[in-house]
This record gives structure tokens, sequence and C-alpha cells, in this order.
């Protein structure tokens, strides 16, 4: 740390310290909160101090051990935040079905920068007028528009993978990222970032750093006031990131309402393309078309609206595709099945697949969840607590953070018996219906789900199958090898190494 950064550290440190112990509303809640089993928090720093003097790769064990000492509800301290998590699916149900407690956690504020407040961090009647608005998006008759550019990509990573047959062992994670990278730029804005073809693209950069930027902060307490954060080289980075972030997402809306307006100028309305081409729909498009139709939406909005759909469409995607095969390729016989059921649906053809066959891949669809309930995308969700709120013989106090380690609760053994093996068939429709409906939230649950898990499971199943077609996958490493790291996502340290060998046959390609 630079040296007037360590100052001013000490001397904001000093100023918090006092006015902490005189400030009676603290007291109140530092009341409560010590009612509550959990480790011990200090003024300003809370529970993080071990965090601090540990390498990232430690923080995953760290959490799982505090969680699992003081489950099914404990406290922690998030720095000076308050926090309270659940991993019981009755309390899971009471806080994210509450219909008054839709404000995200506090770490959500680290966002904004990037995301300003789009879906994922606005709150009250924004977040209501933008969800009725972008929820259309999402009709699965709209979605089906996507799934030929999603086979686009998926041959561009097929034909890519190619050059590592014959190595005994490659980190698969850089192919999936840069194709799902691909992916939702397409479907975000209508223009590719050639994230496959090119890999040193500034915006591609800029949108890794500000994912490392947001991991440093949450670790690091004395980043989290904006004051110390914008003196530190991270600060500077974020500043960086966010001007070309920004930029490019502020020139694509520019050209995309040029193209627009040219095509209702020069083309009949209910003609589908322009400059010879099929016209693509992407979200973007669909905003637009809203804020013309009368919708209160200024270019701003758009904006925090498609970068938000680029930030939750990209990482998490691409960790659960990259966890899925790392699993599959551990269990050869249920790669069998899914590959068996490709053979079903595709018979002797090549051709790509169209939302029938998707929606036939029964199979794959059970594979998926079973991964999400082992490694779910994001690991724990966070909701502020707006007045005191009773959570069985507890109490929360208002301005607490209540967090739902999600990878904790799926590992409850007392509702997925064997909870660490890999069984697909825990998603059976009979399995499915006799469990509580708030046992297995990989996509959160309640008004505040995530939108956009319909178009997430068919970009997966797209990818999967394709892969698969074509390459019989083996893990190199175990699962006890994976190093995981507390990101915004699931993540392993060493990424996910496996081989691949092309299929025997070339009838399913």
């Amino acid at each position: 740390m630079e040296p007037t950064t360590l100052l001013l550290v000490a001397i904001i440190f000093v100023g918090l310290l006092f006015l902490w112990q005189r400030d009676p509303n603290r007291m109140r809640i530092k009341k409560m909160m010590d009612k509550i089993p959990g480790p011990r928090g200090y003024p300003f720093v809370g529970g993080l101090i071990p965090f601090i003097f540990s390498k990232p790769e430690d923080y995953w064990n760290m959490c799982d051990a505090v969680i699992n000492t003081y489950k099914p509800v404990l406290k922690f301290w998030f720095g000076p935040i308050p926090g309270v998590g659940v991993t019981d699916p009755d309390y899971v149900e009471a806080v994210l079905n509450n219909t008054k407690m839709i404000e995200k956690g506090a770490v959500y504020k680290l966002f904004s920068p990037w995301l300003g407040t789009g879906l994922l961090t606005s709150t009250g009647q924004k977040w209501h007028s933008r969800r009725k608005i972008i929820t259309p998006s999402f009709h699965f008759k709209i979605l089906e528009n996507f799934i030929p550019m999603f086979a686009e990509c998926c041959d561009i990573l097929v034909n890519r993978l190619r050059k590592e047959v014959g190595r005994e062992v490659f980190d698969v994670y850089p192919y999936i990222s840069a194709c799902s990278l691909d992916i939702i730029c397409e479907s975000a804005m209508g223009t590719s970032v050639y994230a496959q073809k090119f890999n040193d693209s500034d915006y591609i950069k800029a949108v890794y750093n500000m994912k490392e930027i947001f991991t440093q902060r949450v670790a690091k307490p004395y980043l989290l006031p904006e004051i110390i954060f914008n003196h530190t080289k991270w600060g500077k980075l974020q500043a960086e990131s966010l001007k070309i972030i920004h930029g490019f997402t502020r020139k694509v809306i520019k050209e995309r309402k040029e193209q627009r307006e040219y095509r209702v100028q020069k083309i009949s309305t209910d003609d589908d393309t322009y400059y010879g081409q099929k016209r693509r729909v992407a979200f973007l498009d669909m905003l637009l078309e809203a804020a013309e139709n009368g919708e209160t939406l200024t270019d701003q909005d758009i904006q925090e609206e498609v970068d938000t759909f680029m930030f939750e469409g990209h990482d998490t995607v691409t960790a659960t595709l990259n966890a899925c095969l790392f699993l599959l390729g551990l269990h050869p016989q249920i790669q069998d099945r899914v590959y068996q059921e490709l053979k079903d649906i595709f018979h002797e053809s090549d051709r790509s697949p169209t939302s029938k066959d998707l929606h036939d891949m029964k199979y794959l669809n059970m594979v998926i969840k079973e991964t999400l309930r082992l490694y779910p995308s994001v690991p724990m969700i966070a909701r502020l607590v707006p007045h005191d709120f009773e959570l069985g013989s507890y109490k929360i106090p208002a301005g607490a953070n209540i967090f739902v380690p999600i990878y904790h609760f799926h590992l409850d053994p007392n509702i997925f018996p064997n909870p660490k093996e890999f069984n697909p068939d825990n998603f059976l429709p009979e399995k499915v219906v006799s469990r509580h409906p708030y046992s297995y939230v990989p996509f959160s649950a309640g008004p505040r789900n995530c939108i956009g898990q319909k178009f997430a499971m068919l970009e997966m199943k797209m990818v999967l199958s394709s892969v698969l077609r074509h390459y019989e996958v083996r893990s190199v490493d175990k699962v006890e090898d994976l190093v995981l790291l507390l990101e915004m996502v699931i993540k392993s340290k060493n990424g996910y190494r496996i081989s691949i060998t092309p299929r025997k046959t070339n009838t399913v390609s």
C-alpha cells in the first residue's frame, strides 16, 4: 500500500473507531447481533482480520469453516457491516420471499460505478418499473431467436478445441469464457468483441479488471471507503476500466439507434432484413423499442441495463459450464448417458440444435441442475434488512445484511442424501416435487430471482451439447484437487484441467 494511502487509512480508522463507540444505533445493533452465534467482530474490520492476513485461495475454506460451525443461523461482521447467514430452507424462504426485503445487500453497492442502478442493483419503484419493462425480453419465444447465434459461437468453440486434441492436459476455462463472452455480447448488444478470435481487446481486459477489483475490495475492508479506494492502484485501474467499458457501451447504443432510424426511414417495417442480412434482435434492441414506445428510458438507463446483462450473463454461465465439463469428465458413465441422449435426438444428422432439440435434452438439463447444486455459480446472495426482522428465535436488526450461502445449504444431507456426490438423478421429477421449494436456489428465488435463468439454461445446453457431440472429455484432477476461490462466482484457482478425444463416429457432430 502506498505511504499516503496508509496514512489516510490510519486517520480514517481512528475517526471511525471514535464514532463507532459513541453511536447509540450501532450499540443497539451490536447488542442484538451479540445474541446470534458466530465469530467475534471488531470495530471497523469486523470478522475480516483472518482474511486480511491470508491468501485468496484460503478464503473459501475459511468461510466454509465458519458457516459449518455456526449454521443454520450465524452472524458475521463484513467489516463494519453486520451480516446474518441462514442455511435452513424455511429461513431462506422467509428472506427471499419477503416482498419488503428486496434491496440487495451492501456488497452490491460495489457494482454501482459499473452498473449504476440497473436491474441488479436498483430497488423500490425503479426496480419494479424496470423489471416490468425487461421481463418480456426473456419470454421463451424471444429467447428462441438467439439460438442460431448460440450455434455460431459454439461452432467456433468446437473448432478452437481441435488444437487441444492429443494433449494430455489443458485448461478449458479460457475457451469457455471466450465463447460465453461472445454469446453475451451478441445477445446484449447485437455486436461481437470476437473474444474467441482476439484476446487482447481493451474491452475484454477492462471487464476482467473490474471483476478482479471487486474481489480485492470484498476481502480488504480498508478498500471499502471510496476516499481510500480512489487513491489506490485499484481505484485508478477501475477509473481506467470503466472509461473503456462505458465508452464501448455508449458507442454501441449510438450506432444501434442510428441503424434503427435508418431502417425506419429506408426499409418497410415488416421487412426483417437490412444491409442485405437477417436482422438479429438483441437485448439492446428491445430496450430501444420500449423507449420508442413510450417507456421512460434514457440512454443512461439503457446503458445500465446492457452493462448489467453483460455482467450477470458472462462469468456466471462460464463458471457453471466449466464445472459441468469437469464433473462429466470425472463421471464417464454419466457423460455416456448425456451422449446417448444427444444421439437419440440428432441420429445421423450434423445439424445445429433447434429449440425443440434443446427442450428434449432432459437428462442434460438434470446434469446442469446438479452441477448448479454442487457449484452454484454465485455462491452467496444477500438482502438488506429494512426493519427489525424476526427469524425463528432470533431478531435481526434493521440495517443488517442477511446472506444466503447457497453453496453450503445445497449440501444439506437432510435434503440431498450423499450431498457431495454428483448425481443428476437428484433432479428426477418425483424427487424435485418432494423437496422444500427453497432447498435449491441457484438462481435465487422470490421476487428478485434471476430474470435470465431461461436464457442461461438454453445457452448452457447449447454449449455443452456442442462440445459433447464432438469430444469425449476426461478430467485430469479430482474434486479434492480443486482450490476454489471466493470471488463473484465460484472459480478454481488452477482452472479446469481436462483432456479431449474426438468421438469415434462422425455421425453426431
